[in-house]
């Protein structure tokens, strides 16, 4: 399958202080990782273009919009916006060139130009709500990809897939009451953002799942619970959200899974995307904070992703 990343430099200038772990250097260990594992040169890699504000504004208020274009004080390095996010001066540039990635993979996935893409890019985004930016997320780069699948191009059914040891609430928040959407995740609860996620529906198969699950029992639920849903929704293209930090690796999570599992919950997508979607999927780097695990996970999801 042909297969492309999405990245830009300006991705790696958003910072948040040398304390943070989601820090730049999330990206140079996925392009890392890329080039030793010897597939780096079997991608189409692609510039990410900076994001329409119009793409921005389908999915966030204006005063999302105006906390995200807030400028540092003169003098200061940094603008907090809660307490674990902030601001620096590039930080708008990287969170529309993320945002920008996810809409231009969409449009040249439903162009036929690839077959799926992953964006390696940051700032994050499932956290971030409709109303305000939270939890390391600025714009919430899947649900602004989606909206414009569903507005812009057309089409009617789409399904969002979040493998992130921390709950999508901004991403369920933007598709509460939306037909068109099917969100299916797993989380770690309880846990971050320490929200109670809404009731399992026919289109909402967000399920908590305790510490210390592995990835058997991942396995069980996605052949339990998601792709009876999805096959059920015959989505027209597939988004996924793709944290890596259930890895068990990752100290900021307490979950179990290892790269075998992240290849195995990719080759799951990729088939339901084949069956029902003609193979369209965008990929969209979330969590992740070790950097050996995120970067070989990035790597098992992309051979996946490429059936390499």
């Amino acid at each position: 399958m042909s297969t492309a990343i999405y990245s830009h430099p300006d991705c790696q200038r958003h910072e948040m202080g040398e304390w943070h772990p989601e820090a730049p250097a999330r990206l140079q260990a996925i392009a890392d990782q890329l080039i030793n594992s010897h597939i780096d040169d079997l991608l189409d890699h692609r510039e990410a273009p900076l994001a329409d504000m119009a793409d921005i504004a389908r999915n966030h208020t204006p005063n999302a919009i105006a906390i995200v274009q807030t400028q540092p004080h003169e003098g200061d390095d940094y603008y907090p916006i809660d307490g674990d996010t902030c601001l620096n001066r590039h930080s708008l540039q990287a969170a529309l060139r993320a945002a920008g990635a996810a809409v231009a993979a969409t449009n040249a996935v439903i162009d036929g130009e690839i077959d799926n893409a992953f964006c390696a890019i940051r700032p994050p985004g499932h956290h971030a709500r409709p109303s305000a930016p939270q939890g390391f997320c600025l714009f919430n780069n899947v649900a602004i990809a989606a909206k414009h699948a569903l507005d812009v191009r057309g089409l009617q059914r789409v399904a969002i897939v979040d493998f992130d040891v921390h709950h999508g609430n901004g991403t369920e928040e933007a598709f509460r009451d939306e037909p068109r959407v099917l969100m299916a995740s797993f989380f770690q609860h309880p846990f971050y953002p320490y929200v109670d996620p809404l009731p399992i529906t026919a289109n909402r198969i967000n399920v908590p799942v305790p510490a210390h699950t592995k990835g058997d029992m991942v396995r069980q639920l996605v052949c339990e619970r998601w792709l009876p849903a999805l096959n059920a929704f015959k989505p027209q293209m597939i988004f996924i959200s793709a944290g890596f930090d259930a890895h068990r690796e990752d100290d900021m999570g307490g979950m179990g899974l290892v790269e075998a599992d992240y290849a195995w919950m990719t080759e799951k997508m990729v088939e339901v995307a084949r069956r029902h979607a003609g193979g369209r999927i965008v990929s969209c780097l979330e969590g992740g904070y070790n950097l050996s695990a995120l970067g070989r996970s990035v790597v098992a999801h992309v051979k996946a992703l490429a059936e390499i």
